[in-house]
């Protein structure tokens, strides 16, 4: 969202830019014209989301080579955090589609529990099978004890090479992921490339209240926290980003060229 959002605004200023040019512009032309590009837009966005849920989708199948796949996801990549359908857990509605998902685990999302909050609810209102809630700390245990296939992800801005900032934890998932063996597939649009941004070392990191951190896990309120809103999962242990064009996969080398793809 974090570059998406800005682009869009972008977007709309040119269109007004552009409106505004015409002889006969007043208020009402050019608020019609914000909302006849924001109504395109929306329309873009779901195109776009069920694009990538088609692609993450066929990606996860082919790489696992199995007809059912058990998902683990975190933070909200749903309808609620996008125009409708969703990116992350578009690929598991896509994957549901098909008859094709046996399972799906959201972590909970500390401190914020975005997790828990909606994308617990988005499972349970599309009846996605196998799906549950575990605590963040319990991915390791899940994939260690039971069967997991596949981890989806959503990007808040993926770098040139393909590292990937996104909801604090999530770097650590792909961490376990990858200890386990576990492909990790990054849900992202077009617009939340950043090829500006080399690596993910450029990314800034927003750090949010403490409060935020002590309200929801109910610490003392004059304990010291360190609460960054987002990690930085490198491009070494990512398996794909799955975009609307298609999958950005490693080279030969194993290096990711978002660049060269966009």
């Amino acid at each position: 969202t974090a570059v998406n959002l800005s682009n869009a605004l972008l977007e709309v200023d040119a269109k007004l830019e552009e409106a505004m040019k015409a002889p006969d512009v007043s208020k009402a032309s050019l608020l019609k014209t914000v909302k006849e590009y924001s109504e395109f837009m929306l329309e873009r966005d779901v195109s776009d989301n069920k694009a990538i849920g088609n692609h993450g989708a066929e990606a996860i199948l082919k790489d696992t080579g199995k007809s059912k796949v058990n998902l683990v996801t975190i933070c909200n990549t749903g309808s609620l955090a996008t125009a409708g359908y969703g990116t992350a857990l578009g690929i598991a509605r896509r994957l549901q589609e098909l008859g094709a998902l046996e399972s799906i685990s959201a972590l909970e999302t500390r401190p914020y529990n975005q997790g828990s909050r909606l994308t617990a609810f988005e499972i349970m209102e599309e009846g996605m099978p196998g799906g549950q809630l575990i605590c963040d700390s319990a991915a390791a245990a899940l994939m260690q004890t039971k069967q997991v296939d596949a981890v989806v992800v959503g990007a808040d801005r993926v770098c040139a090479q393909g590292d990937t900032a996104n909801k604090i934890g999530t770097y650590n998932l792909s961490i376990v992921a990858n200890f386990h063996n576990v492909p990790v597939y990054v849900a992202a649009p077009i617009t939340s490339l950043d090829i500006t941004l080399e690596s993910g070392d450029m990314i800034p990191i927003e750090e949010r209240s403490a409060s935020e951190l002590i309200e929801t896990s109910k610490a003392p309120k004059n304990v010291p926290c360190w609460n960054p809103a987002f990690d930085v999962t490198p491009a070494k242990i990512i398996r794909g980003i799955v975009t609307e064009k298609g999958v950005i996969y490693p080279d030969d080398n194993g290096k990711i060229d978002v660049k060269a793809f966009v």
